[in-house]
């Protein structure tokens, strides 16, 4: 009963790791959020999916992180920000599929190089069979915390966070359900 107690165990482990998520951090592992990484050389190496988490490491007394639209992305602009981050280690959720745009928004700082398109990918379906044993995905996230609004330097209005960027997932409610069911199963087996 054991062995098989344990097996489930595992089980469990590999599915939650699987239905939260992987955790990104910008520009791992040679670089992080400055003026030095490239971005699309990086993101080109990475899968997104709905689901998964970035995680933006930088000074914050040299840069922050702006969520910006597909436009102002291009234009380098962050004068209508969907969200804006400055704490040195913002954690931002991707729940859905769809494109998201970040800049830092230090004057110069975008034009030289510090944005990034994030392509997000929708989740793999869940078809019912076992999550296979060892996965790249399977590393539970942290928690992330909820960026606050923020005052600009120029003393205009306070930027709240966009609603993506506070909200818990789908995935994250569905792996918690998903521990309830295989934790019930344990108790029967022990």
């Amino acid at each position: 009963m054991a062995t098989r107690a344990l097996l489930i165990l595992a089980i469990t482990a590999a599915a939650l790791g699987t239905a939260l998520g992987a955790t990104y951090t910008v520009g791992a592992p040679a670089g992080s959020w400055d003026l030095r990484t490239n971005y699309a050389q990086w993101t080109s190496t990475v899968k997104f999916r709905a689901g998964d988490q970035l995680v933006f490491k930088y000074s914050p007394a040299a840069h922050n992180v702006v969520e910006v639209s597909k436009a102002d992305y291009d234009a380098c602009s962050n004068s209508s920000p969907l969200a804006s981050f400055q704490t040195g280690n913002d954690v931002i959720p991707l729940p859905a599929a769809g494109s998201r745009y970040f800049i830092c928004g230090v004057p110069g700082h975008c034009d030289g190089g510090m944005k990034i398109r994030v392509n997000v990918e929708a989740a793999a379906s869940s078809t019912g069979a076992l999550p296979p044993a060892v996965s790249p995905r399977a590393a539970a996230p942290a928690m992330a915390p909820v960026p606050s609004a923020r005052a600009p330097a120029s003393g205009g209005q306070a930027v709240p966070p966009s609603s993506s960027a506070t909200t818990s997932t789908s995935a994250g409610s569905w792996g918690l359900g998903l521990a309830g069911v295989f934790a019930a199963g344990l108790m029967a087996f022990c």
